[in-house]
């Protein structure tokens, strides 16, 4: 079968499609602002200079759940989390709930010395999961939602971050544009066309203060669903090196 996979730049990904499986693959950048001062009459240039952003160093982690359907309530605490100022990594052992499972994973979040004469760093803060479903909408008429695979990293210079996302083997959902936009939403029915929720994708944040936080994927339960909660898969986010 022949495979078509369209890539652009800027806030956007891709989907590849493969006998009815999807994958996915996208890119978020943000530069460091820069400032400029004027005194005594003359006009000076200052240094590039940052506000001090409001997104840690660097984080990732699995995804986390709560959610109430019926009389049961699902909770899943946030799954390997990591930090750039520690923990530097985690592992977590598969979860399985009523209507959820995550198949556990992988994050580390490292700084690598770049130049040691002038302290200059980068970091690099990356989740990787497997085995994801989520299955709660099942018995009320709407799909069951599978991923293989799926990772989100997010990489930080003193002058730039960018955050990136991939899965792989995504079931349960079509018709996913190609390439995907950021916050994308994709609602999840019945097939009568009834909404029961939205699965929210490539959700992205940029302050303006050089940071970037990204949420790979979110699913938010609409009242016809008789679920109340959401389930996010994926997040990672950074601000610039100091």
């Amino acid at each position: 079968m022949r495979n078509t996979i369209v890539r652009r730049a800027g806030l956007v990904g891709a989907v590849l499609v493969a006998g009815g499986v999807f994958a996915g693959v996208g890119t978020a950048q943000a530069g460091t602002p820069t400032g400029a001062a004027a005194a005594s009459g003359t006009t000076a240039a200052t240094p590039a200079t940052a506000a001090t952003p409001a997104t840690a160093a660097g984080t990732a982690d699995l995804g986390e759940a709560g959610f109430t359907k019926g009389s049961t309530t699902v909770t899943v605490p946030t799954l390997a989390p990591c930090a750039v100022e520690g923990p530097v990594s985690a592992t977590a052992s598969p979860v399985s709930k009523t209507g959820l499972t995550f198949g556990g994973g992988t994050t580390t979040c490292d700084t690598t010395v770049t130049d040691p004469g002038n302290d200059l760093t980068t970091t690099t803060s990356t989740a990787n999961g497997k085995n994801f479903e989520l299955s709660a909408l099942v018995s009320v008429g709407g799909p069951r939602v599978r991923l293989s695979s799926y990772t989100v990293t997010c990489t930080a210079t003193q002058t730039q971050t960018s955050a990136n996302w991939t899965f792989s083997g995504l079931g349960g959902i079509t018709g996913l544009p190609s390439p995907m936009p950021a916050n994308y939403t994709k609602p999840l029915t019945k097939s009568n066309g009834t909404a029961l929720a939205n699965a929210v994708f490539n959700t992205q944040t940029l302050p303006g203060d050089g940071s970037i936080s990204l949420t790979m994927l979110r699913f938010d339960f609409l009242p016809a669903s008789g679920i109340t909660g959401s389930v996010t898969v994926g997040r990672t986010a950074c601000s610039p090196t100091p």
